[in-house]
C-alpha cells in the first residue's frame, strides 16, 4: 500500500473512532432544561404548552400564582343552583372573579362594608354591600359575584344590571335574595343564582 494512502486511511479510522466515542459520552444525556428565560408566550405555546411550562416552573420550586387559586382553609365545594333565599348568615369575604377582587367584608370602618340594616346576603331580600376602588364599572351581566358567609356557606350571585353614574338599584318587590354592591358612582344589580358549600 503506498505511503499516501495509509496515512489517508489511519486518519479516517482515527476520525471515525473520535465520533463513536463523542456519540456515546452524549447518547442518553439529558436535554438543557427549560428556564422561564427561553419560555414563550402562553399564547405563542398554546394551552399544552403553557401547561408544561407551569409544572416545569412548579417542579423547579417556584410559586405560580393561579387566577382561582384558594386557600386549603377557603376551598369550595360544587355549586348547587338554589331555588329560594338561604338562612340569614353574616357576610366573611366579597369575591369577584372576573375583577381579581377577594376582600374582607367588615363594618362600615372597613374598606368594603355590609349594611345590617338590611337582610344578610343570600337571605330574603336585598341585601346592601359598599365597598371603594372595586373598579364595578368594569363588571358585565352574567358576571358572578360570590360571598362566603359565616354558616360555611357561600352564596353566589349572577350580575343582572350595572348602572355607571348611579348610587341605588331598584328594589325587587317579589322580595327574592339579591345583592346591592355599591362601588363609587356604580351600582350593581346581582341575583341569587347558586350555593356552594365553603370547606
Amino acid at each position: 500500500m503506498p505511503r499516501a494512502q495509509w496515512v489517508v486511511a489511519s486518519l479516517t479510522v482515527a476520525l471515525l473512532s473520535t465520533g463513536i466515542v463523542v456519540l456515546q459520552r452524549t447518547e442518553g444525556a439529558k436535554p438543557a432544561a427549560v428556564t422561564t428565560d427561553d419560555a414563550l408566550p402562553s399564547r405563542a405555546l398554546g394551552i399544552s404548552g403553557h401547561r408544561r411550562l407551569v409544572r416545569e416552573l412548579e417542579q423547579s420550586g417556584q410559586h405560580v400564582p393561579g387566577r382561582g387559586e384558594r386557600s386549603p382553609r377557603t376551598a369550595a365545594g360544587p355549586l348547587r343552583t338554589v331555588t329560594g333565599p338561604l338562612r340569614p348568615a353574616q357576610p366573611l369575604r366579597l369575591r369577584i372573579p372576573s375583577l381579581d377582587v377577594d376582600v374582607p367584608v367588615g363594618d362600615d370602618r372597613d374598606e368594603v362594608s355590609w349594611d345590617t340594616d338590611g337582610p344578610a346576603p343570600g337571605a330574603a331580600g336585598t341585601a346592601v354591600v359598599t365597598g371603594e376602588g372595586l373598579r364595578l364599572g368594569e363588571l358585565r351581566r352574567g358576571r358572578t359575584i360570590e360571598i362566603p358567609r359565616a354558616d360555611s356557606r357561600t352564596a353566589v350571585f349572577t350580575v343582572v344590571r350595572v348602572s355607571p353614574g348611579e348610587t341605588t338599584v331598584r328594589e325587587d318587590p317579589a322580595g327574592r335574595p339579591q345583592l346591592r354592591l355599591l362601588g363609587g358612582e356604580t351600582a350593581v344589580l346581582a341575583r341569587l343564582t347558586g350555593q356552594r358549600r365553603t370547606r
